[in-house]
């Protein structure tokens, strides 16, 4: 379609009729989203328009953005529609989910927030916040007791400015109005994201007056948390995307949302009332998530931090890029064939050889072209679910596990650089909440660096008693900086050749065996 000289702005008379994912009249809300991002409209959203498409009921979504307007102000303007870009080598296709039924910015109507959350209606409250969102404390995993802001959600002297923080108040608020169960349903990386959710509510809730909190701990026993596992590159939205909707609308949209065609969602069926039919649009419904999650958070995930660190520090302003260069694709390959791949358990009836060659083939999606600026950006909180882990299960086994050094390593010297060393535009471009934290502890030897940085349980207390790991970090902060990263993926490579066997031969002890299940 060929916009004209204006195009009108994308809206309910301006959609094509082609592109709308379903046709039903507006559905009643019954879910409150929290983070109005990319991912979200690209994901969560997609699937619950195709399940309205099969089956009806009362679905429809209340997006909540955190704190910018941005969204939420260009969704208002085209009566809460928006396109979905699938973008490939072969051409991009233009779909409207049509979904939300409503937008709301938490930090401008806190109050309307805490109302939907509260609503008899809602059944369903689901998370895209990051893994930043949380409000971990830094190295423990548990709720961050002393950040300012959740010192202020606990006092509730003004509204509430963290997620937990929201959550917890509206369901507080849901107890004492009318007491409905109700689903709290992340969709975000972290490793059993439903449990961690429910145990930083908890900690939350311990931490108000006596009355209080126990009114909360008693109503959080009735709701339910499942675990999920999400799976879709979702780039940053550009103006290159704006023109490419505006060309198969012949509608300007001013948020589009630029996706890969692979897509995947598995989450437990474990809901107090009700749910979408999900599985009519591809979501799995497994007891095994614990197993995706951890096939996608380190042969996906943890991958791909490897692949952004290099190829930032190479000069690469894309994922695509990154892969292109030999030394950089042996990495990531070796990373997760030798280091990831043998501490996971593959899921029954996965082909473990066909996901793999997926994943090369997303990552190599130049039409795509994900950011390796937008990939390595809050690395502090990404690396502590990717690489501790399976780095200490090698450790255990009487193995260095070089590529996951090889990893710290290139972050660190994309987010805190030694005095001297210029990492580049796209490192720079990374946002990471710890860079303030690492920067200053990067001005001695690159042996003082690593093992500070350990020392502050960046990755957990585990990893900081292994000084073998944190001298291989270092030889490879010295050789990134003083010979490049290619280098250094060369040199990890020879380093690591003695320890090549495949995971059938040698699995790392303690480890569930990766042979996929028939």
């Amino acid at each position: 379609m060929t916009p004209g000289p204006h195009p009108p702005r994308l809206g309910a008379a301006s959609t094509p009729a082609g592109t709308l994912v379903h046709h039903r009249g507006g559905p009643e809300t019954g879910i409150v989203h929290l983070g109005l991002g990319n991912f979200h409209r690209a994901h969560q959203a997609v699937y619950t328009a195709q399940a309205l498409a099969h089956t009806d009921g009362p679905w429809g979504i209340l997006g909540v953005a955190s704190r910018s307007p941005a969204v939420a102000d260009a969704l208002r303007a085209q009566d809460l529609r928006y396109s979905v870009l699938e973008v490939s080598p072969e051409g991009t296709r233009a779909s409207v989910p049509a979904v939300h039924t409503g937008v709301l910015v938490a930090a401008q109507e806190p109050g309307a927030v805490l109302d939907a959350l509260a609503a008899p209606a809602t059944a369903i409250v689901t998370l895209t916040v990051t893994e930043h969102g949380y409000t971990f404390a830094p190295g423990s995993g548990g709720l961050d007791l002393a950040n300012p802001l959740v010192r202020a959600d606990l006092a509730g002297t003004a509204p509430p400015r963290t997620t937990i923080g929201l959550l917890a108040r509206g369901l507080l608020r849901r107890a004492r109005t009318h007491g409905r169960p109700v689903t709290v349903l992340s969709c975000d990386n972290l490793v059993q994201n439903g449990a961690t959710t429910r145990r930083l509510l908890r900690e939350f809730a311990a931490e108000l007056p006596a009355a209080e909190g126990a009114e909360l701990l008693a109503y959080l026993d009735t709701a339910a948390f499942p675990n999920s596992m999400v799976d879709r590159i979702v780039p940053a939205t550009t103006d290159a995307y704006r023109a490419t909707a505006a060309r198969l609308l012949g509608a300007r949209d001013e948020v589009p949302v630029p996706a890969e065609p692979f897509t995947m969602w598995a989450l437990e069926d474990r809901f107090a009332a009700g749910r979408p039919a999900w599985e009519s649009a591809g979501a799995v419904f497994t007891d095994e998530v614990d197993a995706y999650e951890l096939i996608k958070l380190r042969l996906l995930n943890g991958t791909h931090s490897l692949l952004a660190y290099l190829g930032a520090l190479h000069g690469c302003a894309t994922i695509p890029e990154a892969i292109a260069r030999p030394e950089i694709a042996a990495a990531a390959d070796r990373v997760l064939r030798t280091e990831y791949l043998p501490t996971v358990r593959v899921p029954g009836g996965m082909d473990i050889e066909r996901y793999i060659a997926e994943l090369s083939a997303r990552w190599s999606n130049f039409a795509l072209g994900h950011k390796t600026s937008q990939v390595g950006s809050d690395g502090s909180v990404k690396l502590r679910q990717r690489v501790p882990e399976p780095a200490l299960a090698h450790l255990a086994a009487g193995r260095m596990p070089h590529h996951l050094a090889l990893t710290l390593a290139a972050y660190l010297c994309c987010i805190a650089p030694p005095p001297g060393f210029d990492p580049g535009p796209a490192a720079a471009a990374m946002s990471d909440p710890a860079r303030a934290t690492l920067t200053p502890l990067a001005g001695g030897s690159a042996r003082d660096f690593a093992a500070a940085v350990l020392r502050t349980g960046l990755l957990g207390a585990g990893l900081a008693e292994h000084t073998a790991f944190a001298d291989r970090v270092a030889e490879l902060i010295t050789v990134i900086t003083t010979h490049g990263p290619l280098t250094a993926a060369r040199e990890t490579a020879e380093a690591a050749e003695p320890d090549t066997r495949s995971p059938s031969e040698d699995p790392v002890p303690g480890t569930p065996s990766t042979t996929p299940a028939h």
